[in-house]
């Protein structure tokens, strides 16, 4: 399992927040999603044999929402 956190550009209405983590739950391999409003972040936990990264931040991109980074972490 990995931990991927994407920093988004400013979230505006808490409405952006569902749209953002229903798209991300249909990914493939995708555990867990946490889309934290305030900080404009999305927490997902991952099976890195069935996703990664880059594919979360092309997902999100698709519904329109800009990321400007993104951090990978393995779990024990």
């Amino acid at each position: 399992m990995e931990k991927v956190i994407l920093q988004l550009g400013t979230l505006t209405c808490p409405s952006c927040m569902q749209k953002i983590e229903q798209a991300v739950k249909k990914e493939n391999g995708v555990e867990k999603v946490k889309v934290l409003f305030n900080a404009s972040k999305v927490k997902v936990e991952i099976n890195p044999a069935l996703t990664n990264a880059e594919a979360l931040k092309k997902t999100i991109e698709k519904v329109g929402y800009k990321v400007e980074n993104t951090k990978t972490k393995e779990l024990s």
